[in-house]
Order: structure tokens, then sequence, then C-alpha cells
């Protein structure tokens, strides 16, 4: 029962952090530059993680482990976040948050091939349904599918998701769910120092308000949610894990409505509905394969 109540938090925790990022990243683009926007973000999150291992005594990787570590941090970090963030300069969030939430389907195709999970026609059908919803939640908050070069940098960016969620679980089977985080999310970091000249500039330019929000970026849905998402993904099949980010736009629109005053339209709460329809039946079929 502990374990459960520990696994549906970090779930909830890690959902929530992830759908304020969207928003938090948008007010941050303001000031911020993609490329300073991830690596101050990182930053941060990358200090909260070194005090906490050196407080903790976080040992060091296995040397053998050292490639994994690093295409995991250079895939789930740096290029995601880049394409990500270059993306939402010319996409709109509605948009947006449909190219991103394919990633969960890519996750179940490179699950399927890589890690050997095998999900039911149930499992196929929760995840078409979870898209369309996805799909149509998009449309009522964009009005219209805005596509041009930065839809295919956020496609880039769901698609370095998925690797690095299938990436993680075997050296999940390896380190514990916060030595992984730290390792990854350090090596991450290092792939974007090069990038780090003018940062200081920017950052004194900047209004408080959107450095405020790279500092929240960084301590939220990087440093705490990285974690919270590892620990759910060591103890649950990924294609399974990763149905649960169909709530992200769902939260996003509520956090969006209080922070930017923006109200979903019928059509927004009608996707959201769908995509968490898919989420249960996706999760309803995972039960009845560990059970049978």
């Amino acid at each position: 029962m502990k374990h459960q109540l520990l696994l549906t938090g970090a779930i909830i925790l890690t959902v929530v952090l992830w759908a304020s990022a969207f928003v938090g990243i948008r007010a941050a683009l303001v000031a911020y530059s993609p490329i300073h926007l991830a690596l101050l973000r990182f930053l941060v999150a990358s200090v909260i993680l070194l005090i906490y291992a050196m407080i903790q005594r976080v040992p060091r990787p296995k040397p053998k482990d050292f490639p994994l570590i690093a295409l995991a941090g250079f895939i789930g970090i740096t290029v995601y976040n880049l394409a990500l963030n270059a993306g939402e300069q010319t996409v709109t969030a509605g948009a947006a948050s449909l190219l991103v939430n394919t990633a969960p389907i890519w996750t179940t195709l490179l699950a399927t091939t890589f890690l050997g999970e095998r999900s039911s026609w149930q499992g196929w059908l929760g995840i078409a349904i979870s898209f369309t919803g996805a799909a149509i939640l998009a449309l009522g908050e964009a009005g219209d599918m805005q596509l041009n070069w930065g839809a295919g940098l956020v496609l880039l960016a769901a698609f370095a998701q998925a690797v690095y969620f299938v990436i993680s679980k075997p050296a999940l089977q390896r380190y514990r769910p916060i030595q992984f985080t730290i390792y990854a999310l350090l090596s991450g970091t290092v792939f974007l120092l090069p990038f780090s000249p003018g940062l200081l500039s920017t950052v004194s330019a900047a209004p408080s308000a959107a450095t405020l929000a790279v500092i929240y970026l960084g301590i939220g849905p990087a440093a705490l949610a990285y974690f919270t998402w590892s620990y759910v993904l060591a103890n649950i099949p990924a294609s399974q894990a990763t149905s649960f980010l169909y709530f992200v736009p769902v939260i996003a629109i509520v956090i969006a409505w209080f922070w930017l005053q923006e109200i979903p339209s019928l059509t927004s709460l009608l996707g959201g509905g769908l995509a968490i329809l898919g989420v249960v039946l996706v999760n309803f079929q995972q039960r009845r394969k560990s059970s049978g």
C-alpha cells in the first residue's frame, strides 16, 4: 500500500510540474533565448542536485555506464529542451502540446522494439483515444494548427523524450532513481555549457519575473520532476508510465487559467476528457496483464 501511494504521488507530482513547465517556458522566453533558458534552468537544477549528492554522499556511476548516462543526458536534457524551447517560439501553445504528447506513442513503439514490452489492442486503442483527445485539446486552445519549422523541432523534442525514457529503463535497474537523475541531469547540463557566453549579460538585463520563471523551471520541472519520473520508470513499464503524460495538457490548461488568465474552451475540455479516458484504458489493460 505504501509503495502504491508513493508511486501515485510521484506520477501526480511529475505531471503537475511538467504541465507547469509549458507556462513557465512561455514566461521565460520573453527575455531569454531558447539556449540560455535551457542552460540557466539546468544550472539551477544541477546546483540543487550537487548539494544533495554531497550531503547524501551519492556514489559516482560505474565507468562502464558513462556512455549510457551521457547519451541519456544529451538526448533527454540537452536535445529535448533546446528543441522544445526553440519550437515554442514559432508554434502555438496548443499545437506544441499536441506534438509533445506524441511522446507516449514513440515510447510504446521503442519499448516494444528494444525492451520487449508488449501492448494489447486495448492499449493501442487507449493510445489512439488519448492522442485524439490531445489533438482536440490542441485545436481548442490554438484555434488553428499554425505549423511551421518549429513544429519539426517540437516533434524532435517528443521523440528525444521517448528515447530518454527507453534508455532510462536498463540504467534504473542498476541505480536508484535519484542517482540516475543526478547523473543524467548533470551530463545534459555539461553538454549545454558551450552555450554559456552571454548568459550573465542576459540575466542582468532580464526582468525579474522572467528570471524567477527560469529558476522555478530549474527547481520544480527539472530537478524534482526528473527524480519523481525516474522513480515511476523504475517501478512500471515505460509504455504504461508515459500514458500518464496525456494528463499534462489538461493540467497545463488549468495552470494557465490561473497564471495567465487563459479560460479553456469547451473543445479543450472535451479533448482533456478523451485524453484521460485513453490513459485509464491503457492502464486498465496493463493491470489485467500484470495480474493475469
